[in-house]
């Protein structure tokens, strides 16, 4: 089956006439074909977008909201069929699946209520006779260019604050998981949401990403993605005049210290480094454990580990499901033969021999100890279900060598001590801070996002979103 572009409310065919095929990861069956657009069908969607905004951005809150409303209504009525799609086309299990699809109609729901929530503020002024208060405008037409890894969590997430506060967009979804975004544009089409208010583009980021940020009518562009991509676009974007916002890359620590619970520290770093395939930034990808319980954790997770089951993830007990596609699988396996050359390989980096499993892109979940710190596995994010274990002396030791990376998206720590607890969220270089929980994780209505290389921008979600979808406008209204 073929799908369209959405542009200007309508269903339309890339000029190009190029499709590609979505391919699913676990057996290579065909989901449908998609379009390989061209520069002028992302022209249509900008100059859609560039149309509709007077009038979309004169609507009130409430009737913003009602779209948002009736499309979230819409996702969830049609859930089951949405989230099917998701596991064959990113290959999430069943519940992380199905729990991305709630996580969406969440994001909307959460977004439509904003609708009824302050709106700038009053302030004192000097003067007696004036009324000093701000007020916020939309920005206009502004770009998103989302991921494969959550493809319909954070596309969401950046539609939803966008069009309550009063931009039209132009979406460019992955190429790898393009049919979660349509599931969104069909729901937003079903729920009459204006002509031109919401276009999507399906193509390559080398056409329709760059674009975006090359055409002057797109105000702002949010991008989450590899570092590689972010900076270029971010260089790209500011020269010409844009608001970027990137959420990019993080190799995101776990602390487990002497007096945690041994079998609950293991079980919150298996969850953090192994759901989603390990195909989430804000996994766990190095473990730093207390010396005097490293041995008994790491004989502990090496079992735990060995324990997850492989396999289809459409089958409701797997745990690892398989990477997003061939080149993904190619560049994990290529950083688990580095590690095997670097350090103490302790269990996985085999591919499962399981009939049913040899024509997708499995790896079974592996743990590395004897780690250096300046080892390759210790430094750069690889993206898949693969840790590593490191051993240190003392709390100090621990948030040091957390900290001395040059991401600083989400860390963690494992402890009964509150006194630690507190020291470690001072400490440590994050954006994003999980006592006694996964790295792992984040709710709708709170900030996301994090320092160093991981982030550049405003935050994303909660009321956060704001700061990057609006401008500030100033007040003085004086007497006559």
């Amino acid at each position: 089956m073929r799908y369209f572009n959405y542009i200007d409310g309508q269903w339309k065919e890339p000029t190009s006439g190029e499709y590609r095929e979505n391919l699913s990861p676990h057996d290579g069956d065909n989901l449908g074909e998609f379009p390989s657009s061209a520069a002028v069908d992302l022209n249509d969607a900008v100059e859609a977008a560039k149309r509709s905004f007077p009038a979309w951005r004169k609507l009130s809150f409430q009737q913003r909201a009602s779209y948002l409303q009736k499309t979230a209504d819409l996702l969830k009525k049609n859930m089951q069929e949405i989230g099917q799609d998701l596991i064959k086309e990113e290959g999430k299990p069943l519940a992380e699946g199905m729990g991305e699809v709630n996580r969406a109609i969440s994001i909307l729901e959460y977004y439509a209520a904003e609708a009824r929530q302050p709106f700038g503020e009053v302030i004192p002024s000097v003067n007696a006779d004036t009324f000093l208060y701000t007020t916020r405008a939309p920005l206009g037409p502004v770009g998103l260019i989302t991921p494969w890894n959550f493809p319909i969590a954070i596309p969401v997430w950046k539609l939803a604050p966008a069009l309550i506060y009063g931009n039209t967009v132009v979406i460019k979804p992955a190429d790898l998981t393009p049919k979660s975004v349509y599931h969104v544009m069909k729901a937003f089409d079903e729920a009459g949401l204006p002509a031109g208010v919401v276009n999507c583009v399906f193509g390559k980021g080398s056409v329709i990403g760059e674009g975006m940020v090359e055409n002057p009518d797109i105000k702002a562009i949010s991008f989450t993605g590899s570092n590689q991509v972010g900076i270029q676009i971010q260089n790209k974007a500011t020269a010409n005049g844009k608001k970027v916002q990137l959420e990019m890359g993080g190799k995101n620590p776990l602390i487990v210290l002497s007096d945690a619970d041994v079998d609950k520290a293991v079980e919150i770093a298996v969850g953090g480094a192994f759901k989603s395939t390990g195909q989430k930034c804000t996994a766990t990808s190095r473990i730093i454990v207390e010396e005097g319980i490293y041995e008994a954790f790491r004989d502990r997770l090496v079992l735990r580990t060995k324990e997850l089951k492989v396999g289809d993830p459409l089958n409701a007990d797997t745990f690892v499901g398989p990477a997003v596609s061939k080149a993904q699988w190619a560049g994990v396996m290529e950083m688990i033969k580095t590690g095997k050359e670097e350090a103490t390989l302790l269990c996985g980096g085999e591919i499962p021999l399981e009939e049913e499993l040899v024509n997708g892109f499995y790896v079974k979940p592996t743990v590395f100890e004897n780690v250096s710190p300046d080892a390759r596995i210790a430094r750069e994010e690889i993206f898949g279900p693969v840790t590593a274990l490191f051993k240190v002396k003392n709390y100090e030791e621990g948030v040091r060598m957390a900290n001395d990376t040059e991401y600083g998206l989400s860390a963690a720590i494992c402890t009964n001590d509150l006194t630690l607890a507190q020291r470690f969220i001072d400490d440590i270089e994050v954006g994003l801070i999980h006592v006694n929980s996964e790295t792992a994780g984040s709710e709708p209505q709170v900030p996301f996002g994090g320092c160093k290389s991981s982030s550049t921008g405003s935050r994303e979600q909660g009321k956060t979103a704001i700061e990057f979808y609006t401008q500030v406008k100033t007040v003085y209204m004086d007497r006559m």
